[in-house]
């Protein structure tokens, strides 16, 4: 019994980590619920510009995030005002994670992701990843050329350029891209790139079903979105997470779920606030 405590411990550990940390990904996992039909496809990034009209600058989702009906941290998705660029309007994407008190104690997380996008077309120009996980302390650095289709990473003091396919997505403006951008169309699959941890992955999305679910929000119409993660290990089981979006012209994520070793992960949205004016 003894020998096996350690490992055991270690075991909860990751869950837990990841348990905060599955929001990065799950909000990865959104960027391809398309616009299109049935028929999975590249998208052409500038065919079909999309709007910001389902969110607004000044909105703040707030959700729970717990595994085995225990809550691990918290995780804030917000919209602020990016300033200027050449005359053009850009809106700021900023995603955090915090571990509950229980957890920090033992791991400690603090982490922040903020993305710049041009709203006109909700393609990324510049991410930030500071991330703070138990002992680690980091920053990692995107800037997206979307035109001559390259990301320059800077990393450790380190900066390299790599190759990226023009209309990427980083894992925070995807889900802002899908927001906008897709159709509740059951049977509607896409297949899309994002650019994460130095690699361009393809993922594939299938819209399942319209159905009513109920939570902290009340009970609302929603589609129910599968997204088939490229990778498998770590945590996931399968590499399958499921979305709920409202089927409204709000499309509010306000499910995430994924299956692990044990049991789940799931993200439930508990809090909603709203500005008065769109980004324009």
């Amino acid at each position: 019994m003894t020998s096996s405590q350690p490992a055991q411990s270690h075991s909860r550990g990751d869950v837990w980590r990841h348990a905060l940390f599955l929001h990065a990904w799950l909000v990865l996992a959104c960027l391809i619920v398309g616009a299109m039909s049935g028929t999975a496809s590249w998208a052409e990034p500038n065919s079909h510009p999309p709007s910001a009209g389902s969110f607004q600058v000044g909105e703040q989702l707030t959700y729970d995030i717990s595994w085995l009906n225990m809550t691990a941290g918290t995780a804030v998705m917000a919209v602020s005002d990016g300033g200027m660029d050449g005359g053009r309007p850009l809106a700021k994407l900023v995603t955090t994670a915090q571990s509950r008190p229980a957890i920090t104690k033992f791991f400690p997380v603090d982490n922040r992701v903020e993305s710049i996008v041009d709203p006109a077309t909700l393609f990324p120009e510049h991410l930030l990843f500071k991330r703070r996980e138990g002992k680690k302390k980091e920053d990692i650095e995107y800037t997206f050329h979307q035109n001559d289709g390259k990301v320059t990473v800077v990393k450790g003091g380190a900066t390299e350029t790599l190759e990226m396919p023009p209309g990427t997505q980083d894992v925070i403006s995807c889900l802002y891209f899908a927001r906008s951008e897709l159709s509740f169309r059951p049977g509607a699959s896409l297949t899309m790139n994002v650019f994460h941890d130095k690699k361009n992955r393809k993922l594939d999305v299938r819209v399942e079903e319209i159905e009513t679910i109920s939570g902290p929000w009340g009970e609302v119409e929603a589609a129910r979105v599968l997204v088939v993660m490229p990778f498998q290990g770590l945590f996931l089981n399968q590499g399958n997470i499921r979305v709920w979006f409202t089927n409204d012209e709000r499309r509010i994520p306000v499910r995430m779920k994924a299956k692990v070793i044990i049991g789940s992960i799931v993200a439930d949205l508990v809090n909603r606030g709203l500005a008065p004016s769109p980004i324009q």
